[in-house]
């Protein structure tokens, strides 16, 4: 996965846009956000991604570095949240691929969402 490649990913999740992407990754991929309990299959992928972005108003992803070995990709960077009260909050995360092919078959986002949700 090439930098064009995962800022295309991070286009459609700041488009908070499901079908695109669940795209991104094989049909039986597995995916784990946070401390959440990991999910497989594009259908709860979907689902769970559909759901947390109704918990907010909108992100805002910056790339700052990837590291490509092969199967192995590491994505570091920043995400502006929007929450529902409009206040904004910025939280480092790092995303953790293994890929098959030209898709992701583990999708692993290190993030401490605490921030977000915070009173």
């Amino acid at each position: 996965m090439n930098t064009e490649q995962v800022q295309r990913l991070l286009r459609a999740i700041d488009d908070m846009n499901a079908d695109a992407f669940v795209s991104f990754m094989t049909p039986q991929g597995t995916f784990k956000f946070g401390n959440a309990p990991p999910v497989q299959g594009q259908a709860a992928v979907h689902a769970l991604v559909d759901g947390f972005w109704k918990s907010i108003a909108g992100s805002r992803h910056t790339l700052l570095h990837l590291w490509n070995d092969g199967d192995d990709v590491a994505v570091h960077g920043e995400v502006t949240y929007t929450r529902k009260d409009d206040q904004q909050v910025t939280v480092a995360f790092v995303n953790v691929f293994r890929m098959k092919g030209d898709k992701i078959d583990s999708y692993l986002v290190h993030i401490d969402n605490g921030p977000l949700f915070a009173p």
